[in-house]
């Protein structure tokens, strides 16, 4: 088995993606800017959450397995440094579905139901009365993820802190049921006598990118999205389509709700060009085209690196395969450890089992 990092000196945290496809700008400013920023001074561990994509889709399983390993090019062409950081496989770490089992007998369907990420993803998607039991398990093993690692804070977009806040409440519910944690007791409480800590959400810079529609969040499936891996082509053919609701040029711009200065405020690192464009736009003085042109060679700059990294990686899939690999068993050592502790709290704890990777 690998060993667990639990020595280590530095806060942990924990986050990752469901591999629906490809990573895109919004994920960046969300999330993966984050990650970057702490993984020299954090224990970071990065779930690819697999099994979550079977939510809704359960017949395409293949694809999940081909999404899952592009989230891992992904991850790394994007600068995450395994050999700072955990990058590990969900489905791999079975302490996390046991884990799901024990924190679902303390949370009521009424109080999964309130939560807003369940009922926008039910809307968004079209899923109706369709959706399977595993959808609204969905949450309760998100919080398993999170939960496995006890880390002190996830890196998440504005939309998943409705799941976070979940997290933090089963983390509590556990501590004051099997650990005899004050119900009153504050955060602290809960690190120094709790199985788990109770984490904080950590909201990246750009809490909500819109997408190029100008009217929903960037994603997948609404096909607004400017993708990580898209070429220097494709990404000047998504900028020119941006839609801001202007007729002409010399028609007095709008700056508030356009994603066009969005995406500036968020990948320009001129504030001062920003700015400037920003008045002339506004005073009919120059056009979209220029300005859509301009915030290609922005964010192109941004991928350029990624991409060069991608290419590299592209050529070498056993590298990524080694990486998943190792970031997996590390993943298994530290899971294994929690679920341990959970069911020495729970009264659960008959006999402690090894798990081990075959090749460990």
């Amino acid at each position: 088995m690998a060993k667990t990092n639990e020595t280590t000196a530095k806060p942990r945290i924990l986050t990752g993606d469901t591999p629906t496809g490809r990573l895109h700008l919004g994920h960046y400013v969300g999330s993966i800017e984050n990650r970057l920023a702490l993984q020299h001074s954090h224990d970071c561990f990065f779930i690819i959450a697999n099994t979550h994509a079977l939510t809704t889709r359960a017949e395409e399983s293949k694809a999940v397995r081909q999404d899952t390993i592009q989230i891992a090019i992904d991850y790394l062409a994007a600068g995450i440094d395994p050999n700072q950081s955990t990058i590990f496989i969900q489905s791999e770490i079975p302490a996390i579905a046991e884990l799901t089992w024990y924190f679902a007998m303390l949370l009521g369907y009424g109080r999964l139901m309130r939560n807003p990420t369940v009922k926008d993803e039910i809307t968004v998607k079209n899923l109706g009365d369709s959706y399977s039991f595993g959808f609204l398990m969905y949450p309760v093993g998100q919080a398993a993820d999170i939960l496995a690692f006890r880390p002190q804070a996830v890196p998440v977009g504005e939309d998943q802190v409705p799941h976070i806040e979940m997290t933090r409440e089963i983390a509590r519910r556990f501590n004051v049921v099997y650990s005899g944690v004050d119900p009153q007791g504050d955060d602290a409480a809960h690190a120094k006598k709790g199985v788990f800590p109770v984490p904080e959400a950590m909201v990246g810079r750009v809490s909500r990118l819109v997408g190029t529609d100008g009217k929903n969040k960037m994603s997948k499936s609404l096909d607004n999205a400017i993708y990580l891996s898209d070429t220097a082509k494709q990404v000047q053919k998504k900028c020119n389509k941006i839609f801001t609701g202007r007729m002409s040029a010399s028609d007095p711009g709008v700056i508030e709700g356009n994603p066009l200065w969005a995406y500036h405020d968020a990948f320009n690192p001129d504030k001062g060009e920003v700015q400037d464009m920003k008045g002339r736009y506004q005073a009919g003085k120059v056009g979209d085209g220029d300005c859509k042109k301009r915030l290609a060679e922005v964010i192109n700059a941004l991928l350029d690196p990624m991409r060069a990294r991608r290419a590299e990686l592209e050529a070498q899939p056993d590298r990524v395969m080694w990486v998943l690999y190792e970031g997996t068993g590390r993943a298994n050592a530290v899971a294994e450890e929690t679920l341990w502790r959970a069911k020495q709290a729970v009264g659960f704890d008959f006999f402690r089992r090894g798990l081990s990777l075959v090749g460990d």
